[in-house]
């Protein structure tokens, strides 16, 4: 494959965050969150906006969703096909035979399937991994967490039997179910879930904490029947919240990841009919959807209480896109000049942005490549170069 697309590496928008208490709209879609306690970032020096190409890594997968190192040393990337598959690529060929099939047990189609996956920090030794996919059971629509390990006598293959569930949660609607599952630096597994669906979240799941939708949750797996309950969790303990809540008001968080060099966590947040936005996660922090969307008060035209919310870093109008696709802060070594900037997409418009931090609350976007691409996701190898998955095409491409 010799396709390469070359970037613009041009200067499109500066974005000042504000602190609460302002005008604030939600980003339709997508959020960006930053996940526990973080030292004061300094002024960062700016510099023009990067130069990079893509370069084609595979092609032949069908609707890939995720792309995941399990950090074992082998040099092997896991992708994640919608209707149900985790394949290997290995040594850039995509292995014939699936790690893991579930397209048995999975629901695929529209924001349905096998949509995440996440290796345990000590996978190398222990085998131990976790996907997120949708299943029907008599006829109720699940959010699915799910354990397993890898085969004893073979790495490229898991062990179907010993699945274990971890979580369930009912889903209300076809639509927003979230995806993505991730690994703090603390150990603890964060997973992303959406508001339930519909339009507007018609039952006001995200802003209530008495619910799993529309939140990030952080549960210990290494502990308990199926999972245990971190002791600093915000919400633990208090009457008529889950504990399991770290942060929420989010509508649909597809994509999250933490930054490995300061521990912030990104997360893209889809939003509705206008607005798209990127937060920085904290501890107990209200992203404010259904009140607002992106840093604008929801619905259009009517009026919003702000206070006690978190702003997005970013946001973006929906002439430019219509769903962000969380990426990742590139620590690579390929590309110098893009690093520590946040990299990410939107899914229809198929832009390729980086967003760097110029000073403390402020952000600028650069705009690294228009693909014409469906871009589901983005992918992190395990020494920190970037990937960029073609959801229509099937093919995966790399940042260079």
């Amino acid at each position: 494959m010799k396709r390469v697309i070359r970037g613009f590496g041009e200067h499109s928008f500066l974005y000042v965050s504000t602190r609460r208490g302002y005008s604030v709209a939600f980003v339709a879609g997508v959020v960006l969150i930053v996940v526990g306690v973080v030292s004061a970032q300094p002024a960062a020096t700016f510099t023009a906006a990067p130069t990079v190409q893509l370069q084609g890594f595979v092609s032949g997968l069908v609707n890939p969703l995720d792309l995941q190192s399990p950090r074992d040393g082998s040099g092997r990337l896991f992708v994640v096909e919608q209707r149900g598959l985790i394949r290997i690529i290995k040594a850039g060929k995509i292995l014939a035979t699936p790690f893991l099939n579930l397209s048995a047990v999975v629901e695929s189609g529209g924001e349905k399937g096998l949509l995440g996956l996440a290796f345990h920090p000590s996978y190398k030794t222990n085998g131990r991994f976790f996907v997120n996919y949708t299943r029907r059971i008599s006829g109720q629509l699940k959010t699915f967490i799910v354990e397993y390990h890898v085969s004893s006598t073979n790495p490229n293959f898991a062990n179907l039997s010993s699945a274990r569930t971890i979580l369930t949660v009912n889903q209300p609607f076809d639509n927003h179910n979230g995806g993505q599952l991730a690994f703090g630096p603390d150990g603890y597994l964060y997973i992303g879930l959406g508001d339930g669906g519909s339009q507007g979240d018609p039952q006001g799941n995200a802003q209530n904490l008495g619910r799993l939708l529309g939140k990030m949750l952080r549960i210990d797996i290494n502990s308990g029947l199926h999972y245990a309950i971190p002791v600093d969790n915000p919400f633990l303990g208090q009457t008529g919240k889950r504990g399991e809540i770290w942060a929420y008001g989010f509508r649909n968080p597809w994509r999250f990841s933490f930054d490995v060099s300061t521990n912030r966590l990104f997360v893209g947040d889809v939003g509705q009919d206008n607005w798209e936005e990127v937060d920085l996660a904290r501890k107990g922090a209200n992203y404010g959807w259904n009140r607002m969307e992106g840093r604008h008060c929801y619905p259009p035209g009517s009026s919003c209480n702000a206070s006690g919310l978190t702003l997005p870093i970013h946001e973006y109008a929906h002439p430019l896109g219509d769903a962000i696709i969380g990426g990742y802060v590139y620590r690579g070594l390929k590309i110098p000049t893009l690093k520590g900037q946040y990299v990410f997409g939107d899914f229809s418009g198929g832009q390729i942005w980086s967003l760097q931090q110029t000073s403390p609350g402020a952000w600028q976007r650069n705009l690294l490549l228009s693909t014409g691409f469906l871009i589901s996701a983005f992918g992190r190898d395990e020494i920190g170069e970037l990937y960029v998955l073609d959801y229509g095409t099937g093919t995966i491409y790399k940042l260079v």
